[in-house]
């Protein structure tokens, strides 16, 4: 009789499992979209449902905040109440709450929908995760991990795009009902392909009761601390003090609970695993910087160039589409035996920082043009910089570890996109005003009369030279981040080969 830790055994792999993974993915890359369509065309959200900005941000943070706690705990549902089900329940939740977001009859409803939505879509990415693994042949396995990484690299890219088309063309709701018809055919291929799972029940009985009551406030104060901090002064607001230092002596009791509980949400004793430690740190910084190529040219197009969302959608699409082609050929890069990974892994980072290395050295008269030769360079760089990352992480894991390792994968992926969000935004915060008084001062040495300008103009001109000063010390600092994990790969990752070669 099977134990109900251990895994069901594999189907054999075919078109019919191809479709599930195909429909998994297509949640995926949809749960990612809503979430970066949704907080792009916040503006004109907030203005249809007649929001302030300091309630837009909470439209965002309570999304954020449900969507990382659903990730680390729904490997634990997956098992339990099968991958099939869990997955096809979640997908409906995830339309039918975001369907309804525009009809949310005041703020509290629509806070309501969106941690709903939140919850659903989250418990989306560790399902790829958890397929690729379970299913997949080991001399594809790569490739399917590959179609994961779409969700690090491709689908952000073309948040501004699709929220552009969405708010300019089509109407400011259809950012909500776009995945309507998407997320129906997922759910047939999802109903479709994967095999149907007994349920086990049975693991109620030692269900972490404790864990659930500490990890979910843990995770979810620390998220919107971070997200509401640059906006609320961080440790000056006795809010963001509360969430940050109760969120973090939740989530060590969390982690202590988690060590001895005989069915744990996370697994600790995996981290002995040196690669698997590794690429969950390396994945932070890469996020970090993943997520900066995203928003520096964006903001700077927009805030300098006063460009609108659709104008700046070719500079990101640049990046985006070509990813559909390089992530399939890093993979089969790597699924040779040949090749070390870690390598690749090695220069993908540089690749990246040469990018930002590049995107420092930005001036006046840049335009949308200046930033192709950028977003060319990190067409391959992203992929190389992610597909080393997962198969470090999972290569040589037990298969009933593997709804751990996703979950530990998934749950810091999530976490530090949000980490990286508050940390851009503190960053650019910082160097921002710093530049501002700077021009300010040097400016106060010259009479206004002297050229005949307004203090107005005078002004607007400091914020603009600001604002480019400041994109050329993001773009510096993501450069560092890239270069800071490279040394990390010698000294912790250890070489891991492909599980048969291609």
């Amino acid at each position: 009789m099977q134990s109900s830790s251990s895994p069901p055994a594999p189907a054999p792999f075919g078109l019919r499992i191809l479709m599930g993974l195909s429909g998994v993915l297509l949640a995926v890359i949809l749960a990612g979209l809503n979430e970066n369509v949704t907080k792009m065309a916040l503006p004109d959200i907030r203005g249809a449902l007649g929001m302030s900005v300091d309630e837009g941000t909470w439209f965002v943070a309570v999304y954020a905040a449900a969507s990382v706690c659903a990730m680390a705990f729904a490997p634990w549902c997956s098992v339990t109440f099968s991958l099939r089900r869990f997955t096809v329940a979640a997908l409906a939740a995830f339309a039918v709450f975001g369907a309804l977001c525009p009809y949310a009859p005041n703020l509290p409803v629509l806070l309501l929908l969106r941690t709903l939505q939140g919850l659903a879509g989250g418990a989306l990415p560790p399902m790829l995760m958890t397929v690729a693994l379970r299913f997949l042949p080991a001399n594809i396995k790569l490739y399917g991990l590959g179609g994961y990484a779409l969700t690090a690299t491709f689908a952000p890219s073309l948040g501004i795009p699709i929220a552009a088309f969405c708010t300019e063309i089509l109407g400011w709701r259809w950012t909500f009902w776009l995945i309507l018809g998407p997320t129906a055919i997922a759910i047939a291929a999802v109903w479709r392909g994967l095999p149907q799972d007994p349920l086990k029940l049975e693991r109620f009985r030692m269900f972490d009761w404790r864990g659930l009551l500490l990890g979910a406030p843990a995770l979810a104060m620390l998220v919107i601390g971070l997200l509401q901090g640059d906006r609320l002064d961080w440790f000056h607001s006795p809010l963001i003090t509360l969430l940050l230092g109760g969120g973090g002596v939740l989530l060590a009791l969390f982690l202590i609970t988690e060590w001895s509980h005989p069915l744990p949400f996370f697994k600790i004793q995996l981290l002995r695993n040196r690669n698997l430690s590794h690429a969950l740190l390396t994945l932070s910084g890469v996020l970090v910087v993943l997520l900066g190529v995203i928003l520096i040219p964006s903001s700077f197009l927009a805030q300098w160039r006063g460009y609108r969302p659709l104008e700046t959608a070719p500079v990101l699409l640049t990046m985006g589409l070509p990813q559909l082609i390089a992530l399939p050929l890093v993979a089969a890069l790597c699924n040779l035996r040949r090749v070390d990974c870690r390598w690749v892994l090695a220069g993908g980072l540089a690749l990246l920082a040469l990018s930002c290395l590049l995107g420092s050295q930005l001036t006046p008269a840049w335009s949308r043009e200046q930033f192709y030769l950028l977003e060319a360079v990190q067409i391959f760089a992203q992929p190389m910089a992610v597909i080393p990352l997962l198969m470090l992480a999972t290569t040589g894991l037990a298969p009933q570890d593997g709804p751990y390792a996703s979950a530990w994968f998934n749950t810091i992926k999530g976490f530090s996109a949000t980490a990286a969000t508050g940390a851009l935004e503190a960053l650019t915060t910082w160097r921002r005003n710093t530049h501002a008084n700077l021009l300010a001062d040097q400016l106060g040495n010259h009479p206004l009369s002297a050229s005949g300008e307004s203090t107005a103009s005078l002004a607007r001109q400091v914020h603009e030279q600001a604002v480019i000063l400041t994109s050329a010390d993001l773009y510096l600092c993501m450069a560092v981040m890239a270069l800071l994990l490279i040394p990390l790969i010698p000294v912790i990752a250890t070489r891991v080969f492909p599980p048969r070669a291609a």
